[in-house]
């Protein structure tokens, strides 16, 4: 199969565009700008609609728009401006409406800076917006896999009528790495929820706003259900030589990959390590997680974070073994060097 050699940025685009994208709204900020960029060229070439908003706001209440006509649609944008776009998600997520959203994750707290940071993830994984809400969220640890989870998305978000979130750190967004683009999608499912306008489709509404608590709750009740059924089947994970391992990393995205090598240097010591790499942040594989509780000794976190997976990670071992955390933040990376002398460390801590 042909490859192409992109930046993961512009590879996220254009697997949208095949995915059948043709609606794109956003806003620039660094380190994702090439993706409105690619997406300013490539919709009027498919026939679909670029439109750089006048902020963040404008750009996710475009998409809730175009969502509830049935379109495919993304946006894209980078920790402060998946901030601005809470309030429209949580409507969003409440109208049930499909729709795919790319976070290219930078180092914050605030402005913050423009280097790699994971410290998106309680907002992705624990609500971001107000009320009771869940978003499907992949983590790629890779340019191929951001193309693959990006095509996917979109057929997710229109299974379950529900926004799905790319969470790339900012090193997916700006490295270059070799990819196969899929087939480009020709058929999609019915909507026949949408409103479209058509003559003879009947009313359709889309809405987020129940004045009758009664209602309320039984729209929340619904939504619960499907974040139930989301769970137990869109689970995902990585294992990676965990079947003997005495110490297992548990890293996502691009920390999962440095992991790898500090593992394969910790295995040529002698010291049983491996890998737990969540793919859903959200689902989280707590299973998966919990079984390897029952064989290994110890579980060293690792992410670029003051620590927050870690956290889903001790409420899926339920304290059957230790979980220690290792962080870098700010835009600092760990190395695999680090990586191994802090597993070392916790191993030494961990259970006879």
């Amino acid at each position: 199969m042909e490859k192409h050699l992109m930046k993961g940025a512009e590879a996220i685009a254009e697997a949208a565009v095949l995915a059948g994208c043709r609606q794109f709204f956003g806003y620039p900020i660094t380190p994702q700008n090439q993706i409105p960029e690619y997406m300013s060229k490539r919709m009027p070439q498919v026939g679909g609609c670029f439109l750089q908003a006048e902020s963040e706001v404008a750009a996710i209440n475009m998409v809730y728009g175009a969502a509830g006509s049935g379109a495919r649609v993304m946006t894209s944008s980078s920790s402060p401006g998946i901030s601005l776009k809470q309030e429209g998600i949580s409507y969003i997520a409440c109208a049930e409406l499909p729709c795919v959203i790319v976070n290219i994750v930078r180092g914050g707290p605030g402005l913050g800076g423009i280097q790699p940071a994971q410290s998106d993830y309680f907002q992705c994984t624990k609500g971001g917006g107000h009320g009771d809400y869940r978003l499907l969220v992949l983590a790629p640890d890779s340019v191929q896999e951001a193309v693959d989870f990006t095509y996917m998305a979109f057929d997710l978000a229109d299974k379950y009528r529900n926004p799905v979130l790319i969470l790339g750190d900012g090193m997916i967004g700006q490295m270059m790495e070799p990819v196969v683009m899929p087939e480009a999608k020709t058929e999609f499912p019915e909507k026949p929820w949408a409103a479209t306008g058509r003559s003879g489709s009947g009313r359709r509404i889309i809405n987020s706003l129940y004045i009758d608590p009664a209602e309320l709750e039984q729209v929340n009740l619904r939504l619960m259900h499907k974040y139930e059924q989301m769970a137990k089947a869109e689970a995902r994970c990585e294992e990676y030589m965990t079947d003997d391992a005495d110490i297992i990393i548990a890293a996502y995205g691009t920390t999962a990959r440095i992991a790898k090598k500090s593992i394969k240097e910790l295995r040529a010591k002698g010291i049983k390590a491996g890998l737990l790499r969540p793919i859903t942040l959200w689902p989280f594989p707590s299973e998966t997680f919990a079984r390897a509780a029952q064989r290994a000794k110890c579980i060293l976190t690792v992410e670029m974070s003051c620590g927050q997976m870690v956290e889903d990670v001790r409420l899926a071992v339920n304290g059957r073994i230790p979980v220690e955390f290792y962080g870098r933040v700010g835009g600092m990376i760990p190395s695999w060097r680090e990586i191994m002398d802090n597993a070392e460390k916790t191993l030494k801590g961990g259970k006879e």
